[in-house]
């Protein structure tokens, strides 16, 4: 049960449509009724809409610590989607931001990815507060 409410929270159920767009690009991406469909609608449609500028964000910013060319595709998802929320989504506080995305990324990231995670939203994070 615990599980079940996990892994159906608003920024779990954006890394699942963002990756199941990136493996099936021609698909419609369905959004299901929710309490939190327009706010999961607006950052998985956002992301895919800025994915260019999210990645040359990520690359001008975290270029030593990242490679988004040779990145697990799902870390690269949860770090776009968490990059397009701390560049779009003001009103979400950073810090609840970066919480969010690392709870989720405990249902698809092994233990040590999820720490590798922190550290670069912590970084990125940090970066884009100074220049907004």
């Amino acid at each position: 049960m615990i599980n079940q409410a996990k892994n159906s929270t608003p920024r779990v159920k954006i890394i699942q449509k963002l990756y199941s767009k990136a493996l099936n690009p021609d698909a419609k991406i369905i959004y299901n009724k929710s309490q939190y469909k327009k706010f999961i609608k607006d950052v998985t449609e956002g992301t895919l809409e800025r994915e260019e500028l999210i990645n040359q964000t990520i690359t001008d910013h975290l270029g030593n610590d990242i490679d988004l060319k040779k990145t697990d595709k799902i870390l690269k998802i949860i770090v776009q989607a968490a990059v397009f929320e701390l560049l779009y989504k003001h009103n979400n506080s950073i810090k609840v931001i970066i919480v969010e995305y690392l709870k989720a990324a405990e249902f698809f990231l092994e233990k040590s990815k999820v720490k590798y995670l922190n550290a670069i939203l912590d970084k990125i994070s940090r970066i884009l507060r100074k220049s907004l």
